[in-house]
């Protein structure tokens, strides 16, 4: 844990200057400051709440001069305090680092800062001179002393790095805030093109997305968080006609050599992302997906009314208009091996297997060869299955799904679809621990699921080969754990029994195992998930790659997709250097996280109250009859008043090295 010499964060003022090193007690709450990368120290840290300073003989000017260019850079324009202050602060700054200039000028300096903290109108401004006002304030004497020397600074190496706390929410970091100020300004293709720097499938992500990114909104502190995920769905939705002139093979400025050709097991939301952004960068690429339509759990395991499969299949074109190939029909371990693809040539290999097996409930009575089983994964694929080749599909009767996720949502709402006369879910939780998208439980509710909580099946009861009824026994919260956790137990003689015609377990998938043999070099963990390094996504197998559920166990089309986007980095690396290099912006994401959650800000600055648009949707009594998309798009009146309500909360965070 690094020592801090001096510094301020939150008014909280670290003073040590007068100890030697080991008088110095480290820092609590600062974990991890030592080194930037292999042997490069770090020497000090600037964010939008202070800064530290970590070795003597930092040059100050120029670390807060680096930090104020930033600002002055990314500085929107739309107030005049903080597009002109930070540039009137860094020339006054860069005079100084010349050797110009007087200790009166810190004074100047100090009260512009002041003025463009307290008076602009967004995140950015409002936090940009903050680690020099905390530098002013409390250590004055520093700065004056670099000033009377009167030397020439020169550059110190480091970084700075601009984010905010719905990007570092996002499993992608898809850089929320400019991509809603593109569309403010009415330049909704430049929005586009924020998102499809990091994956291809914006409408796909704009209706199913589980929205981290509004968990984090700090607008919910004021009334309610920006609609992110309206707005990604608007202006893909919006310009929808541009992808078909957008993406073609000359697209691509640099094209790899023709032998570096990479192999992508799996058309789902990991295989697509991680293909998409290995074509981008000039790789031949090649797509073997085992079913006869791409997608994955995205087309199998998500029903039509909340994406339509078009939507799906014309983003997943995306990878043919650059010039990749998608096989069909294609299974691992079957038609191919690891070792085949190798073989045929190519130099890399990313498994985007997904977790397609339905987990069972482990429980006496349980047999999925009864009539009336229904597994949730295979209900969902029947239903895709079903409206793609417009065949009949019902499930007439009293329908009990187990499981609290959107699996289990997407289960239930489809059996009402499928003319259930009675759709029951039990959860073995409570309402508020549920993992389910909290509209998608309150669209349930609206259409008629009946919920029951805090109840765990305990057997099934069965006759002439079907399902009959379900044994459930009362649960209670137990005290919470070391880390004020609540656990569940069950209660003694609480059991009652729910009457059933189909039971439908979903509560959760695991990945296939026999599409590997023991020579594959790959490793399974205690999970039943591919072991691959944390940092790199390289499995046990040199060449051989792994992401999305089959790694990190069933998760969501965001962190699928974010899964890909690493991946293909790590293989461009492996491709180009024979190893992954050492990535800047994860180790200040990195460093982020460590000194504090970013969401845990309070929003200072009056605000107007201005509430979320409110999302258009078929009738409950509607739309519970047919699969026909739930949400309705909105207009660009409305897309625009919903682009207003971003506070624009962008933080400046650097790092003054070593080297």
């Amino acid at each position: 844990m690094a020592k801090v010499i001096f510094g301020a964060w939150d008014e909280k003022i670290f003073d040590n200057r007068g100890r030697n090193f080991f008088e110095i007690e480290e820092a609590q709450g600062f974990p991890d400051f030592d080194e930037f990368d292999a042997g490069n120290q770090i020497k000090a840290f600037m964010g939008g709440r202070g800064f530290f300073v970590f070795e003597r003989g930092v040059d100050l000017i120029d670390a807060h001069l680096q930090y104020l260019e930033r600002a002055a850079q990314e500085s929107c324009g739309k107030c005049t305090p903080c597009r002109v202050g930070t540039q009137i602060i860094c020339s006054k700054l860069e005079a100084l680092a010349r050797g110009k200039g007087s200790v009166a000028d810190l004074d100047e300096i100090a009260a512009i800062a002041a003025h463009v903290r307290e008076t602009s109108l967004c995140g950015l401004g409002q936090t940009a001179t903050v680690p020099l006002l905390q530098n002013l304030t409390h250590f004055r004497e520093e700065l004056a002393r670099e000033v009377r020397e009167g030397r020439r600074h020169t550059r110190q190496p480091g970084m700075t790095y601009m984010t905010s706390a719905c990007i570092e929410a996002c499993p992608a970091k898809v850089d929320v805030p400019r991509y809603i100020d593109y569309l403010r300004d009415g330049k909704i293709v430049h929005s586009l093109g924020v998102i499809l720097q990091k994956y291809p499938m914006a409408a796909t992500c704009g209706r199913v997305c589980v929205r981290f990114c509004e968990l984090a909104c700090r607008r919910a502190q004021v009334d309610a968080p920006v609609g992110i995920k309206l707005l990604k769905r608007f202006v893909a939705d919006h310009e929808q006609g541009l992808l078909d002139q957008l993406f073609s093979p000359e697209l691509v400025a640099q094209k790899k050599p023709a032998d570096l050709r990479v192999a992508v097991v799996g058309a789902g939301p990991a295989g697509i992302s991680a293909a998409y952004h290995l074509l981008l960068a000039g790789y031949p690429v090649d797509v073997y997906e085992a079913h006869e339509r791409p997608g994955g759990m995205a087309w199998s395991g998500i029903p039509s009314y909340r994406l339509p499969k078009e939507v799906l299949r014309n983003e997943v074109a995306i990878i043919e208009r650059l010039g990749g190939r998608i096989f069909y029909g294609k299974r691992l371990g079957k038609d191919f091996g690891i070792k085949d693809l190798f073989a045929d040539g190519y130099k890399a290999v990313f498994l985007g297997l997904g977790a397609h097996q339905g987990k069972k409930l482990r429980i006496p009575g349980e047999d999925p060869a009864l009539e009336g089983y229904l597994p949730g994964v295979k209900l969902l694929l029947d239903v895709n299955r079903s409206l793609d080749e417009k065949t009949p599909m019902s499930l007439p009767g009293r329908v009990v799904v187990v499981g609290g996720g959107n699996v289990s949502m997407d289960c239930a709402r489809s059996a009402l679809r499928l003319g259930a006369g009675e759709v029951h879910l039990v959860y073995r939780r409570s309402k508020e621990d549920m993992p389910a998208d909290p509209r998608e439980v309150e669209a349930a509710e609206e259409e008629g699921v009946v919920f029951h909580f805090m109840a765990s099946p305990s057997r099934i009861h069965s006759g002439n080969g079907r399902v009959k009824a379900i044994e459930f026994l009362a649960m209670r919260h137990t005290a919470p754990d070391g880390r004020g956790v609540r656990g569940v137990a069950p209660v003694e003689g609480s059991e009652w029994c729910l009457a059933a015609d189909w039971l439908v377990p979903a509560i959760g998938q695991e990945v296939e195992r026999d599409f590997l043999s023991p020579d594959d070099g790959i490793v399974f963990d205690k999970w039943g998930a591919i072991e691959a390094n944390p940092v790199t996504l390289m499995t046990g197998r040199r060449g051989v790659f792994a992401g999305g559920d089959c790694v990190t166990g069933p998760a969501t089309v965001i962190q699928a997709m974010a899964q890909g986007l690493k991946a293909s980095r790590s293989i461009d690396d492996y491709l180009t250097y024979g190893r992954v290099r050492f990535f800047p912006r994860s180790r200040m994401r990195q460093l982020i996280r460590n000194i504090r959650e970013m969401n845990q800000e309070a929003v200072e600055t009056p605000v107007r109250h201005a509430y979320q648009v409110k999302i258009r949707e078929l009738d409950p009594e509607v739309r519970k009859e047919i699969f026909e998309e739930v949400e309705k798009p909105i207009s660009l009146d409305e897309a625009y008043h919903e682009a207003s309500r971003c506070l624009r909360c962008y933080r400046i965070y650097s790092v003054i090295t070593e080297r």
